[in-house]
């Protein structure tokens, strides 16, 4: 069955299954805190976290069974050996985030300031 059509950020999070509601907006609001000057945009029909004119810093997406914090590959290679040690799947990409197991809020938080991290150097090679 395709995903609804979202309207929003808001219509997204509106429209989620009972089961997937509460890690989802909890990565919401981690996303928020950790990037404060991001923008919530809509884009593939999921909510994505954008600084600058266009630089996604990570992607949300929810499924039957879990949900995933996405990255770009290329940043999450330098990612996927601590995400595999606190024992979540990943793929090229992403985390496996499980709806019965309890989000990993420290190693979550991580991945997410070395994004930040990665993105401020990569702007500030460009100066």
């Amino acid at each position: 069955m395709p995903m609804p059509k979202r309207a929003s950020v808001d219509d997204y999070f509106a429209q989620l299954e009972d089961v997937q509601r509460p890690h989802l907006e909890d990565l919401r609001r981690m996303s928020l805190v950790a990037a404060p000057g991001a923008r919530e945009e809509l884009k593939w029909n999921l909510p994505v976290y954008v600084v600058d004119k266009n630089t996604n810093l990570w992607m949300l997406q929810n499924f039957t069974k879990h949900c995933s914090l996405r990255f770009s590959p290329d940043f999450f290679a330098t990612q996927k050996a601590a995400v595999e040690a606190a024992g979540f799947d990943s793929g090229a990409g992403f985390v496996k985030l499980p709806y019965d197991r309890e989000l990993p809020t420290d190693l979550l938080e991580s991945l997410m300031q070395a994004r930040l991290s990665d993105h401020e150097a990569s702007t500030a090679d460009q100066v």
